[in-house]
Protein backbone atom coordinates (compact mmCIF):
# COMPACT_ATOMS: atom_id res chain seq x y z
CA UNK A 1 0.00 0.00 0.00
CA UNK A 2 2.90 2.36 0.68
CA UNK A 3 4.22 1.64 -2.82
CA UNK A 4 0.81 2.61 -4.19
CA UNK A 5 -0.16 5.59 -2.03
CA UNK A 6 3.04 7.33 -0.89
CA UNK A 7 4.05 8.81 -4.29
CA UNK A 8 0.68 10.56 -4.65
CA UNK A 9 0.62 11.62 -1.01
CA UNK A 10 4.11 13.13 -1.00
CA UNK A 11 4.53 14.81 -4.39
CA UNK A 12 2.30 17.60 -5.66
CA UNK A 13 3.33 17.08 -9.30
CA UNK A 14 2.01 13.50 -9.15
CA UNK A 15 -1.24 14.74 -7.62
CA UNK A 16 -1.63 17.19 -10.50
CA UNK A 17 -0.80 14.48 -13.03
CA UNK A 18 -3.38 12.15 -11.46
CA UNK A 19 -6.07 14.84 -11.48
CA UNK A 20 -5.33 15.61 -15.13
CA UNK A 21 -5.52 11.93 -16.05
CA UNK A 22 -8.82 11.55 -14.18
CA UNK A 23 -10.26 14.49 -16.13
CA UNK A 24 -9.08 13.07 -19.45
CA UNK A 25 -10.40 9.61 -18.56
CA UNK A 26 -13.86 10.93 -17.70
CA UNK A 27 -14.13 13.08 -20.84
CA UNK A 28 -12.25 11.28 -23.59
CA UNK A 29 -13.20 7.64 -23.04
CA UNK A 30 -16.99 8.07 -23.57
CA UNK A 31 -16.15 9.85 -26.82
CA UNK A 32 -13.86 6.93 -27.69
CA UNK A 33 -16.71 4.47 -27.12
CA UNK A 34 -18.87 6.29 -29.67
CA UNK A 35 -15.93 6.50 -32.09
CA UNK A 36 -15.60 2.74 -31.85
CA UNK A 37 -19.34 2.12 -32.25
CA UNK A 38 -19.40 4.35 -35.33
CA UNK A 39 -16.33 2.57 -36.76
CA UNK A 40 -14.38 5.83 -36.68
CA UNK A 41 -11.46 4.76 -34.47
CA UNK A 42 -8.89 5.53 -37.17
CA UNK A 43 -10.58 8.90 -37.69
CA UNK A 44 -9.68 9.71 -34.08
CA UNK A 45 -6.06 8.83 -34.79
CA UNK A 46 -6.04 11.04 -37.86
CA UNK A 47 -7.64 13.94 -35.99
CA UNK A 48 -5.04 13.64 -33.23
CA UNK A 49 -2.35 14.43 -35.76
CA UNK A 50 -4.48 17.08 -37.47
CA UNK A 51 -4.25 19.33 -34.40
CA UNK A 52 -0.45 19.39 -34.58
CA UNK A 53 -0.03 22.25 -37.12
CA UNK A 54 -2.33 24.54 -35.14
CA UNK A 55 -0.50 23.77 -31.91
CA UNK A 56 2.78 24.37 -33.74
CA UNK A 57 1.61 27.77 -34.97
CA UNK A 58 0.65 28.65 -31.40
CA UNK A 59 4.10 27.52 -30.30
CA UNK A 60 5.79 29.70 -32.95
CA UNK A 61 3.79 32.75 -31.81
CA UNK A 62 3.89 32.35 -28.04
CA UNK A 63 6.24 29.49 -27.21
CA UNK A 64 4.91 26.80 -24.88
CA UNK A 65 1.79 28.85 -24.15
CA UNK A 66 -1.22 26.80 -23.05
CA UNK A 67 -3.79 29.20 -24.50
CA UNK A 68 -2.13 29.73 -27.88
CA UNK A 69 -1.44 26.03 -28.47
CA UNK A 70 -4.95 25.06 -27.37
CA UNK A 71 -6.68 27.57 -29.65
CA UNK A 72 -4.39 26.64 -32.53
CA UNK A 73 -5.04 22.92 -32.03
CA UNK A 74 -8.82 23.34 -31.92
CA UNK A 75 -8.87 25.54 -35.03
CA UNK A 76 -6.62 23.14 -36.96
CA UNK A 77 -8.61 20.07 -35.94
CA UNK A 78 -11.96 21.58 -36.86
CA UNK A 79 -10.54 22.89 -40.15
CA UNK A 80 -9.26 19.44 -41.13
CA UNK A 81 -12.62 17.86 -40.20
CA UNK A 82 -14.52 20.34 -42.37
CA UNK A 83 -12.07 20.05 -45.29
CA UNK A 84 -12.20 16.25 -45.14
CA UNK A 85 -15.98 16.22 -45.41
CA UNK A 86 -15.94 18.86 -48.13
CA UNK A 87 -13.42 17.00 -50.29
CA UNK A 88 -15.39 13.76 -49.91
CA UNK A 89 -18.58 15.48 -51.05
CA UNK A 90 -17.30 17.48 -54.04
CA UNK A 91 -14.73 15.02 -55.46
CA UNK A 92 -14.50 11.30 -56.17
CA UNK A 93 -12.15 10.74 -53.22
CA UNK A 94 -13.68 8.84 -50.31
CA UNK A 95 -13.70 10.33 -46.81
CA UNK A 96 -11.20 7.84 -45.35
CA UNK A 97 -8.65 8.56 -48.09
CA UNK A 98 -9.19 12.31 -47.71
CA UNK A 99 -8.69 12.05 -43.95
CA UNK A 100 -5.48 10.04 -44.43
CA UNK A 101 -4.13 12.66 -46.82
CA UNK A 102 -4.82 15.56 -44.48
CA UNK A 103 -3.47 13.58 -41.53
CA UNK A 104 -0.11 12.98 -43.22
CA UNK A 105 0.14 16.61 -44.38
CA UNK A 106 -0.73 17.86 -40.90
CA UNK A 107 1.78 15.63 -39.14
CA UNK A 108 4.64 16.63 -41.44
CA UNK A 109 3.73 20.33 -41.32
CA UNK A 110 3.41 20.35 -37.54
CA UNK A 111 6.78 18.67 -36.94
CA UNK A 112 8.41 21.04 -39.44
CA UNK A 113 6.94 24.15 -37.78
CA UNK A 114 8.02 23.09 -34.28
CA UNK A 115 11.51 22.24 -35.55
CA UNK A 116 11.93 25.69 -37.15
CA UNK A 117 12.01 27.46 -33.80
CA UNK A 118 12.15 24.90 -31.02
CA UNK A 119 14.66 22.34 -29.86
CA UNK A 120 14.41 18.57 -29.75
CA UNK A 121 13.06 18.92 -26.20
CA UNK A 122 10.23 21.16 -27.43
CA UNK A 123 9.42 18.67 -30.20
CA UNK A 124 9.31 15.80 -27.70
CA UNK A 125 7.02 17.90 -25.49
CA UNK A 126 4.59 18.47 -28.36
CA UNK A 127 4.66 14.87 -29.58
CA UNK A 128 4.64 13.03 -26.24
CA UNK A 129 3.33 15.58 -23.73
CA UNK A 130 4.42 16.37 -20.17
CA UNK A 131 1.80 14.92 -17.87
CA UNK A 132 4.12 15.36 -14.87
CA UNK A 133 4.35 19.12 -15.49
CA UNK A 134 0.67 20.08 -15.53
CA UNK A 135 0.02 23.46 -13.90
CA UNK A 136 -3.17 25.05 -12.59
CA UNK A 137 -4.12 26.53 -15.96
CA UNK A 138 -3.75 23.15 -17.67
CA UNK A 139 -5.85 21.42 -15.00
CA UNK A 140 -8.59 24.05 -15.30
CA UNK A 141 -8.61 23.54 -19.08
CA UNK A 142 -8.78 19.74 -18.78
CA UNK A 143 -11.58 19.84 -16.21
CA UNK A 144 -13.52 22.43 -18.26
CA UNK A 145 -13.29 20.32 -21.41
CA UNK A 146 -14.42 17.24 -19.46
CA UNK A 147 -17.42 19.12 -18.07
CA UNK A 148 -18.33 20.45 -21.51
CA UNK A 149 -18.02 16.97 -23.00
CA UNK A 150 -20.19 15.24 -20.41
CA UNK A 151 -22.91 17.91 -20.60
CA UNK A 152 -22.93 17.83 -24.41
CA UNK A 153 -23.04 14.03 -24.54
CA UNK A 154 -25.99 14.07 -22.13
CA UNK A 155 -27.85 16.51 -24.39
CA UNK A 156 -27.25 14.60 -27.66
CA UNK A 157 -27.10 11.09 -26.22
CA UNK A 158 -30.28 9.70 -27.77
CA UNK A 159 -29.72 10.93 -31.36
CA UNK A 160 -26.05 9.95 -31.09
CA UNK A 161 -26.96 6.41 -30.07
CA UNK A 162 -29.56 6.24 -32.84
CA UNK A 163 -27.02 7.44 -35.39
CA UNK A 164 -24.68 4.63 -34.30
CA UNK A 165 -27.47 2.05 -34.63
CA UNK A 166 -29.34 3.26 -37.74
CA UNK A 167 -28.17 6.58 -39.26
CA UNK A 168 -30.56 6.28 -42.23
CA UNK A 169 -33.55 6.06 -39.92
CA UNK A 170 -32.37 9.11 -37.96
CA UNK A 171 -32.00 11.08 -41.21
CA UNK A 172 -35.50 10.06 -42.30
CA UNK A 173 -37.28 11.06 -39.08
CA UNK A 174 -35.21 13.97 -37.81
CA UNK A 175 -32.97 16.79 -38.90
CA UNK A 176 -30.53 16.02 -36.08
CA UNK A 177 -28.25 13.73 -38.10
CA UNK A 178 -26.01 16.44 -39.57
CA UNK A 179 -25.75 18.64 -36.46
CA UNK A 180 -25.10 15.65 -34.19
CA UNK A 181 -22.33 14.44 -36.48
CA UNK A 182 -20.51 17.77 -36.44
CA UNK A 183 -21.08 18.30 -32.71
CA UNK A 184 -19.57 14.89 -32.10
CA UNK A 185 -16.55 15.68 -34.31
CA UNK A 186 -16.08 18.90 -32.32
CA UNK A 187 -16.07 16.85 -29.09
CA UNK A 188 -13.44 14.56 -30.60
CA UNK A 189 -11.25 17.55 -31.45
CA UNK A 190 -11.51 19.30 -28.07
CA UNK A 191 -10.82 16.06 -26.19
CA UNK A 192 -7.81 15.34 -28.35
CA UNK A 193 -6.59 18.85 -27.57
CA UNK A 194 -7.10 18.10 -23.87
CA UNK A 195 -5.17 14.86 -24.20
CA UNK A 196 -2.50 16.68 -26.17
CA UNK A 197 -1.77 18.94 -23.19
CA UNK A 198 -0.85 15.92 -21.07
CA UNK A 199 0.11 13.11 -23.43
CA UNK A 200 1.16 14.83 -26.66
CA UNK A 201 -0.28 14.45 -30.13
CA UNK A 202 1.07 10.93 -30.66
CA UNK A 203 -0.31 9.55 -27.39
CA UNK A 204 -3.55 11.55 -26.94
CA UNK A 205 -5.66 9.25 -29.09
CA UNK A 206 -4.47 6.22 -27.09
CA UNK A 207 -6.36 7.20 -23.94
CA UNK A 208 -9.46 7.68 -26.08
CA UNK A 209 -9.42 4.49 -28.16
CA UNK A 210 -7.65 1.75 -26.17
CA UNK A 211 -9.97 1.86 -23.11
CA UNK A 212 -12.99 1.90 -25.44
CA UNK A 213 -11.66 -1.13 -27.33
CA UNK A 214 -10.99 -2.97 -24.06
CA UNK A 215 -14.48 -2.13 -22.76
CA UNK A 216 -16.06 -3.88 -25.74
CA UNK A 217 -15.00 -7.21 -24.20
CA UNK A 218 -16.65 -6.46 -20.84
CA UNK A 219 -20.12 -5.25 -21.77
CA UNK A 220 -22.55 -5.29 -24.69
CA UNK A 221 -24.46 -2.18 -23.59
CA UNK A 222 -23.38 1.40 -24.26
CA UNK A 223 -23.62 2.40 -20.62
CA UNK A 224 -21.60 -0.63 -19.53
CA UNK A 225 -18.94 0.04 -22.17
CA UNK A 226 -18.62 3.67 -21.11
CA UNK A 227 -18.20 2.66 -17.45
CA UNK A 228 -15.68 -0.06 -18.30
CA UNK A 229 -13.75 2.35 -20.54
CA UNK A 230 -13.50 4.98 -17.78
CA UNK A 231 -12.32 2.36 -15.26
CA UNK A 232 -9.75 1.05 -17.75
CA UNK A 233 -8.40 4.55 -18.38
CA UNK A 234 -8.16 5.27 -14.65
CA UNK A 235 -6.33 2.01 -13.91
CA UNK A 236 -3.95 2.64 -16.83
CA UNK A 237 -3.31 6.20 -15.64
CA UNK A 238 -2.47 5.17 -12.06
CA UNK A 239 -0.34 2.26 -13.28
CA UNK A 240 1.54 4.45 -15.75
CA UNK A 241 2.24 7.17 -13.19
CA UNK A 242 3.47 4.61 -10.65
CA UNK A 243 5.69 3.00 -13.28
CA UNK A 244 7.06 6.43 -14.13
CA UNK A 245 7.85 7.13 -10.48
CA UNK A 246 9.21 3.75 -9.37
CA UNK A 247 10.87 2.50 -12.57
CA UNK A 248 11.68 5.78 -14.34
CA UNK A 249 9.63 5.14 -17.48
CA UNK A 250 8.31 8.08 -19.54
CA UNK A 251 4.92 8.81 -18.02
CA UNK A 252 2.81 9.34 -21.17
CA UNK A 253 3.92 6.20 -23.03
CA UNK A 254 3.69 4.22 -19.77
CA UNK A 255 0.03 5.23 -19.37
CA UNK A 256 -0.81 4.25 -22.94
CA UNK A 257 1.14 1.00 -22.62
CA UNK A 258 -0.86 0.24 -19.47
CA UNK A 259 -4.08 0.75 -21.43
CA UNK A 260 -2.68 -1.49 -24.17
CA UNK A 261 -1.93 -4.27 -21.69
CA UNK A 262 -5.47 -4.08 -20.30
CA UNK A 263 -6.79 -4.23 -23.87
CA UNK A 264 -4.78 -7.40 -24.61
CA UNK A 265 -5.94 -9.04 -21.37
CA UNK A 266 -9.55 -8.10 -22.20
CA UNK A 267 -9.13 -9.46 -25.71
CA UNK A 268 -8.05 -12.79 -24.26
CA UNK A 269 -10.18 -13.15 -21.14
CA UNK A 270 -13.09 -10.67 -21.24
CA UNK A 271 -16.59 -12.14 -20.76
CA UNK A 272 -18.10 -10.67 -23.96
CA UNK A 273 -16.78 -11.70 -27.37
CA UNK A 274 -13.18 -12.39 -26.29
CA UNK A 275 -11.05 -15.35 -27.31
CA UNK A 276 -11.90 -17.13 -24.06
CA UNK A 277 -15.62 -16.45 -24.45
CA UNK A 278 -15.59 -17.72 -28.02
CA UNK A 279 -13.40 -20.80 -27.76
CA UNK A 280 -13.91 -21.77 -24.11
CA UNK A 281 -17.53 -20.79 -23.38
CA UNK A 282 -18.98 -21.31 -19.93
CA UNK A 283 -21.10 -24.46 -19.64
CA UNK A 284 -24.83 -23.80 -19.52
CA UNK A 285 -26.90 -25.23 -16.69
CA UNK A 286 -29.17 -27.99 -17.86
CA UNK A 287 -32.41 -28.97 -16.21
Amino acid sequence: MNWLIDPFAEFVFLQRALLGCIAISLGATPVGVFLMLRRMSLTGDAMAHAILPGAAVGFLISGLSLGAMTIGGIVAGLLVAVLTGLVARVTALREDASMAAFYLISLALGVLLVSLRGSNVDLMHVLFGTVLALNNDALILLCSITTLTLVTLALIFRPLVLECADPRFLRSVSGWSGPVHFIFLALVVVNLVAGFQALGTLMAVGIMILPAAAARFWSDSIGGMMLAAVITALVASVSGLLASYHVGLPSGPAIILGAGIIYLLSLCFGPVGSLAARYWPRPHLSS
